[in-house]
């Protein structure tokens, strides 16, 4: 018998549907593969070996997978193969399948009764991997008109918003009943909380309180959406779904100075409450429908919000993976924000649990191909013809200079070029080397010896900018010696290359094992060497790629012209030797630039020392022309929209499948709707490609879009949604608690055109949000997670709530809106970039967080504790951690110490030096209530022997302060 080992076995299966032709005879018991075979494959062999995975390269999936194979023997199943391995032999378990239990005796019983009848697979027939969410699962359908339920053991105040009318229902079912009101002060800390983000005054709080007028809550809601606050508190929200963050992530992880428009752009836009549909297109396509309106354009920023590596690769194959990546997260961005699906499960294979295919995936890959990250000038065209209009006569002036510089060096060069016979014969060295170049000249004494650059190997008009990675300078004598180490005394200097995090890198110098390591990357024309003492030498030596003979590394340029001078004092120079008598470097530009500065007269050179100046001065004029503003929404590029595309097996673009064109998911395009899937011809441009996903994405029939929204909204509001997954409405999320509430909010959202303030206040009206969050250990037994809102769900602060509130209880709150962020970290920069935590924030800093620029993967102590997330993915839901550091950070960090001197102060300049007054004033302040008499008394002991500051400090550190209930 064949021997086999597991990679063989699925190619066994295959032999397995090998067989096409049908049984001889309809026996009583006979076989049908779609009946009887098919759905033991789909089971247990299809999740390996389909199309999109075809493990030890073999699919399942159709006859027309299985042709080339030769694992059984038609008619004949005791002779073949794939009997031994699936049901194994001599008592021994099954080969396969590798994974889950085997075939019970029955199906293998199928199996070999089925090759014994011939192995008949009809053509047409497929076999797919049977997903848990097909088109019928719930999040699909239509949004439903749900009639809404008759409460009639409700109070009649739970009868009147339809929000209270489902939540009662659900509470009723399952032998629960609401916590009764909360109190006027709870209620307007909450409500500002959870719309602007920041404690209500104490002056706010007492107007609510004695407002008695039937529509005060109304009136307080209103006033809240109108702030411009409210846009700042739930701008932050869709900024983590959206994965904003203003670096680039991996191992670089550059920081993105131009990205923050877009930040302003969504804050912006919800607090103008724009509608939501027109938001979503914008942030697919708004480059193409507003491309010439900034506002609109910007939004298109989406696209390119989340992490992207840079580094490059300059193998094809590696390269052609991290653009899949790229493209792959944003797909995944997509998905996640606007339709709760998680369309990256689809890379690599059908999902295993939800309607989307490999298909749909690559058809969406095909419509965002032609993005690629970058800054692009974002302007009107009113601002680009006025900036054009300034430049076009500087630039004409610079190019009539140019040109007349350009003709005077021709001049020159055509004068010299007759006499480059003469000037070769005094060229007799060979030209500077990277590997070495030594200079030997008579010996003379000195305390200071310099290398000028006049020209770089690379360019011939650069002098500035070179690396030495050794310099020598050695003594005359037969006792010579390199007097430049540092181990002799010597000291390097110049204007070399520095990075922060690593000052002496690229330092003029390093001392490792006695021998100087320069690596001194110049910005500067010199590097000069101080001697311990004036010592007589004769020699310098120096390299960038010492020892090779052929260079490779021209990354850093090397010096292609110079001189070697010699001071005694440091003012007064003299040359001992240069590079004049060698040829020149392999270069035409070289030579000829040598040529002019032999033969260039006294007259010519004041005539370029002339043109020189006037360039430079025309050169200053057009760059103090205001620049055009730039932002990261990526550029596009149609030469990588072109295509074809291909699903890529396994998810490698090595290995290419069947063809694609951009598409939407085609479990929507069964739909019958007109308009409700796009499938674009191949050649199809780019933005077209994004306006129809875009389009197709908030379409009216879309329920996705809809639900997810509406969603997110009560989401916020209450701590968790009506599904807790809020960016996965798939098989592996969450399910509704209420689903007949959600299709509710998604019809209203619809029929308010996309508007979410109309949501906010359907919400916030209702009973359900104005309930007590007092807990009652009764309900908890049966809803602990108060999924049901039993109860309000009382919340923790984010983390931009805690310093946001530090600031405004302490009146340093700086409320300036919008522009480039401040930054709680040191920000540094070689190749790759480091962020280090500050300790000290200066006033500069007092802004709301939502205006800090975060990096991705930095750590900004006291948010960083209190789980602000990462913003390398998107965080559809901030976690809420307990940890010993948050109340270490928040107790001995400066900056809480600086915010409670700052409180300390504002107490007193507020109500005086009454330490009750004070006391009142600061718990109202912080907490929305009037402290008990128990409290004053502590907190005036409290202040007597210690502070007023040490008392401010305690409460910044109270949980009162930062829960919300």
């Amino acid at each position: 018998m064949m021997q086999t080992d597991s990679f063989s076995l699925a190619v066994r299966l295959i032999i397995l549907l090998l067989l096409m032709s049908p049984a001889a005879g309809a026996e009583p018991d006979a076989i049908e593969f779609v009946r009887d075979v098919a759905p033991i494959l789909q089971r247990h062999c299809i999740r390996c070996h389909g199309p999109g995975n075809k493990k030890s390269d073999v699919s399942l999936a159709s006859p027309a997978d299985l042709r080339e194979q030769q694992y059984l023997l038609p008619g004949d199943a005791a002779a073949s193969e794939l009997i031994h391995i699936i049901g194994g032999e001599d008592g021994e378990r099954p080969r396969m399948p590798e994974e889950g239990n085997p075939l019970t005796s029955d199906q293998v019983d199928v199996i070999r009764r089925w090759i014994d009848q011939g192995a008949d697979w009809p053509d047409d027939v497929v076999v797919c991997e049977t997903v848990r969410a097909d088109a019928s699962w719930w999040s699909l359908q239509p949004l439903a008109e749900w009639r809404l339920p008759r409460n009639e053991t409700a109070p009649i105040e739970w009868q009147l918003n339809p929000v209270d009318r489902f939540v009662w229902i659900k509470l009723a079912e399952n032998l629960l009943q609401p916590n009764p009101p909360a109190d006027r002060r709870t209620l307007i800390r909450r409500a500002t909380y959870d719309l602007i983000g920041l404690p209500p005054t104490p002056e706010e709080v007492e107007e609510f309180v004695a407002d008695s007028g039937p529509n005060a809550w109304e009136k307080l809601i209103d006033r809240l959406l109108d702030s411009p606050h409210y846009g700042e508190r739930w701008g932050r929200h869709w900024l983590d779904v959206v994965r904003f963050g203003e670096s680039i992530g991996y191992e670089r992880n550059v920081i993105i100075n131009d990205l923050w428009p877009f930040r302003d752009y969504v804050i912006r836009s919800i607090s103008e409450d724009k509608p939501f549909d027109a938001f979503i297109r914008e942030h697919l396509a708004g480059d193409v429908f507003g491309k010439d309106d900034p506002h609109v354009a910007v939004g298109s920023a989406f696209l390119v919000a989340g992490p992207f590596d840079d580094v490059g690769n300059q193998d094809a194959v590696q390269a052609a993976q991290i653009r899949a990546n790229t493209i792959d997260e944003m797909i995944r961005a997509t998905g996640d924000a606007f339709l709760g699906m998680t369309l990256g499960c689809a890379r690599c294979h059908d999902h295993k649990f939800d309607a989307i295919t490999q298909r749909d995936y690559y058809g969406l890959y095909a419509t965002f191909a032609g993005v690629r990250h970058d800054s692009v000038e974002l302007a009107t065209p009113e601002a680009r013809a006025d900036r054009a209009a300034k430049l076009r006569p500087l630039r004409e002036q610079k190019a009539a200079l140019e040109k007349i510089q350009s003709n005077l060096r021709l001049r020159i060069l055509e004068r010299a070029r007759r006499r480059l016979t003469d000037h070769k014969a005094d060229w007799t060295r060979r030209p500077p080397n990277r590997s070495g170049t030594e200079e030997q000249f008579d010996p003379v004494r000195t305390k200071l010896i310099r290398l000028v650059c006049e020209a770089q190997d690379i360019s011939p008009h650069m002098a500035t900018g070179f690396r030495i990675d050794e310099f020598e300078v050695w003594s005359n004598g037969t006792d010579s010696k390199n007097v430049a180490l540092a181990v002799h005394g010597g000291k390097a200097t110049g204007s070399a290359r520095k990075i922060e995090d690593f000052p002496d890198a690229y330092g003029p110098q390093l001392t490792i094992d006695g021998l100087t390591r320069s690596r001194f990357i110049s910005t500067g024309p010199d590097l000069t060497i101080e001697l311990a003492e004036p010592t007589m030498i004769n020699r310098v030596v120096f390299s960038s790629a010492k020892g090779e003979l052929i260079p490779e590394n021209k990354k850093f340029v090397f010096v292609a012209e110079y001189r070697i001078e010699v001071s005694d004092d440091g003012e007064s120079w003299r040359e001992v030797a240069s590079s004049h008598d060698r040829k020149p470097v392999n270069n035409d530009g070289h030579l000829d630039a040598r040529l002019i500065r032999l033969e260039t007269t006294p007259k010519e050179l004041a005539e370029q020392a002339r043109i020189t100046r006037e360039l430079a001065a025309l050169n200053r004029q057009i760059a103090e022309v205001p620049s055009l503003p730039t932002v990261w929404i990526g550029r596009r590029a149609e030469e990588d929209a072109k295509g074809a595309f291909h699903v890529f097996l396994g998810g490698s673009p090595q290995k290419k499948g069947e063809e694609v064109v951009p598409a939407s998911l085609s479990t929507f395009s069964q739909s019958g709707e007109d308009g409700f899937s796009y499938r674009l011809a191949a050649d199809t441009p780019e933005s077209e490609r994004r306006q129809a996903l875009a389009d197709w994405i908030v379409h009216p029939d879309n329920p996705l879009t809809w639900r997810v929204l509406a969603n997110r909204l009560w989401h916020y509001h209450f701590g968790t949604g009506i599904v807790d997954t809020p960016s996965d409405f798939g098989w592996m999320g969450g399910q509704p608690t209420h689903p007949e509430l959600l299709d509710l909010l998604a019809i209203k959202l619809k029929g308010n055109g996309w508007r979410i303030k109309t949501l906010h206040r359907l919400i916030m009206n209702s009973e359900t949000y104005r309930q007590s969050s007092m807990f009652r250990d009764e309900a908890a037994g049966i809803d602990g997670d108060s999924r049901l809102l039993w109860r309000f769900p009382p919340r923790r602060l984010s983390a931009e709530e805690i310093r946001d509130t530090i600031l405004h209880v302490s009146g340093r709150l700086d409320r300036t809106r919008g522009g480039q962020g401040f930054r709680l970290y040191h920000f540094m920069q070689d190749n790759v970039c480091t962020y280090v935590p500050l300790d000290r924030h200066g006033p500069e800093t007092f802004r709301r967080a939502v205006y800090h620029q975060n990096a991705r993967a930095s750590v900004v102590d006291l948010m960083t504790e209190f789980d602000q997330p990462d913003c390398t993915f998107s965080a559809p839901r901030r976690g809420t951690t307990t940890t010993p550091l948050q109340a270490l950070t928040l107790l001995n960090h400066s900056f809480t110490e600086t915010m409670a001197d700052a409180m300390s102060e504002r107490l007193k300049r507020d109500v005086g030096a009454d330490t009750n007054a004070q006391i009142l004033h600061a718990w109202q302040l912080c907490y929305a209530r009037r402290p008990t008499d128990e409290e004053t008394t502590a907190c005036c002991e409290l202040i007597n022997s210690h502070s007023l500051s040490a008392f401010c400090r305690v409460l910044l550190n109270t949980s009162e302060l930062i829960y919300v209930r």
